[in-house]
């Protein structure tokens, strides 16, 4: 048989989070959303959920042992030129993810605080809210909170576009290197996010609103678009930019289907890019 010389690697994401049976958010948007964007995506599952358009029923916890051996059977084999961390339901969890972004001296890092569904279920226990704060803030490249998890995590309700910039440098004196902290829940034809990024002033980013009741998993959809741009090499501030656009544009083509009967899910899939690949 002939000898093959590879000469070439994909740009590889692993996306450490939960599984959404209902293929909308979890595990399903993350690798959809790093397929569209022309990266290999490979996953360690946090949480399987019982889950659809209209809620989640159940939530079963994967072992931490199981998830350590899911991490590193995926980096020390194939490795990630980015990671980005979803549902972590208990603090035994996150301090498992915590211990392998040291282990495999993971460096560009998205963090995800999951922890209320699009249709208002809790999916993190509340103990391990601190324990994100203490174990992973300051291990992440960036946080990408809305503002129910950022009211969460500051112990306060975030309820208008002046509260966004405060609510932002707040998280950053909690240990964070940078936040995205979205907006979207607030009332308004517009749509505000604020990047902030430790020693650097706070960026707005604007846009007006979609109209569609299609938002199931968008969060995770930003992220990963994050994590899988950031693998592509782009600096964080392109980084979230070009996420931005991919979910608008992910939301406007979903807009006028219906998938369900509750939330829907982003057209994820709606200009599918060729597997960017490097040479080895």
């Amino acid at each position: 048989m002939k000898t093959i010389e590879f000469t070439h690697q994909y740009v590889r994401v692993l996306t450490i989070a939960g599984s959404d049976s209902g293929g909308g958010a979890g595990i399903q948007a993350d690798l959809k959303t790093f397929a569209a964007l022309g990266c290999y995506g490979m996953s360690a599952i946090t949480a399987l959920t019982a889950q659809n358009t209209r809620g989640v029923t159940a939530i079963h916890a994967a072992p931490a042992d199981f998830l350590a051996a899911q991490i590193d059977a995926v980096l020390g084999d194939i490795g990630a030129h980015a990671v980005k961390i979803g549902m972590l339901h208990a603090s035994e969890t996150v301090r498992t993810v915590a211990a392998a972004i040291d282990r495999h001296a993971l460096r560009a890092v998205v963090l995800d605080p999951v922890m209320v569904s699009a249709t208002g279920a809790p999916l993190i226990e509340p103990p391990a809210v601190q324990a994100l704060v203490n174990d992973l803030f300051p291990r992440a490249s960036i946080v990408t909170p809305n503002l129910d998890e950022a009211a969460l995590l500051l112990g306060r309700p975030i309820a208008s576009a002046a509260d966004l910039e405060p609510a932002a440098q707040a998280l950053l004196g909690q240990g964070a290197r940078a936040v995205l902290l979205k907006g979207g829940h607030l009332p308004g034809d517009e749509v505000l996010d604020v990047l902030a990024i430790a020693g650097q002033p706070p960026q707005r980013l604007t846009d007006a609103r979609i109209a569609t009741r299609n938002l199931h998993g968008a969060g995770c959809t930003l992220s990963s678009a994050i994590a899988a741009h950031l693998a592509l090499g782009l600096d964080l501030g392109a980084a979230v930019r070009a996420a931005r656009a991919y979910v608008r544009q992910a939301l406007q083509e979903g807009a006028k289907v219906r998938t369900g009967h509750g939330v829907g899910p982003l057209d994820h899939g709606f200009a599918p890019v060729a597997a960017r690949r490097l040479p080895l």
